[in-house]
C-alpha cells in the first residue's frame, strides 16, 4: 500500500537564503481561534520550505521577495539526527511548487504576477476553431 505525506501552506514570506544547492523560504501562516473564555487569539507559524528543483529556485530567485503572500506544495519527509548522545527528529517540507499569489510591501518591481509554470492548452489561434 502506498502512502502520501503532503503539504499545502498559504503565508507570507519571511526570509530566503541559499544552503547549498537549495533555497530555504521561511513562511509564515497565521489563523485565529477561540479560546476558552470566547475571545479570538490569532497564532502565527513558522514553517521553512526547502526548494530542491532547478526550475522552482530559479522562479524563487526571480519572482519572490520578503512579505509576498505564497501558495506551495509538495512532499514532506522525517530528519533523524543526534547531539550529545541525544537522538532528535524534524520534518523537511520539500517544496515542489511555490507561487506568487500577491506582491508585498517590500516588492519594487512593475512586472506581473506570473504562474510558476506555463500550463499546456489551447493557443488563441483563430485557425484552430472548428466552425
Amino acid at each position: 500500500m502506498n502512502t502520501i505525506a503532503e503539504f499545502t501552506i498559504i503565508g507570507r514570506v519571511g526570509e530566503i537564503r541559499q544552503v547549498g544547492t537549495t533555497l530555504r523560504v521561511n513562511i509564515a501562516s497565521s489563523y485565529s481561534r477561540k479560546d476558552n473564555r470566547g475571545e479570538w487569539v490569532e497564532r502565527t507559524r513558522w514553517n521553512e520550505v526547502t526548494v530542491f528543483g532547478e526550475s522552482t529556485r530559479g522562479y524563487v530567485k526571480r519572482n519572490i521577495v520578503k512579505g509576498d503572500l505564497v501558495f506551495t506544495s509538495g512532499s514532506m519527509g522525517q530528519t533523524k539526527w543526534e547531539k550529545d548522545g541525544e537522538t532528535f527528529y524534524g520534518v523537511t517540507l520539500a517544496g515542489e511548487r511555490i507561487e506568487r499569489l500577491s506582491k508585498g510591501p517590500n516588492h519594487h518591481d512593475n512586472s506581473p504576477d506570473e504562474p510558476q509554470e506555463k500550463r499546456p492548452g489551447r493557443g488563441d489561434d483563430s485557425d484552430d476553431i472548428p466552425f
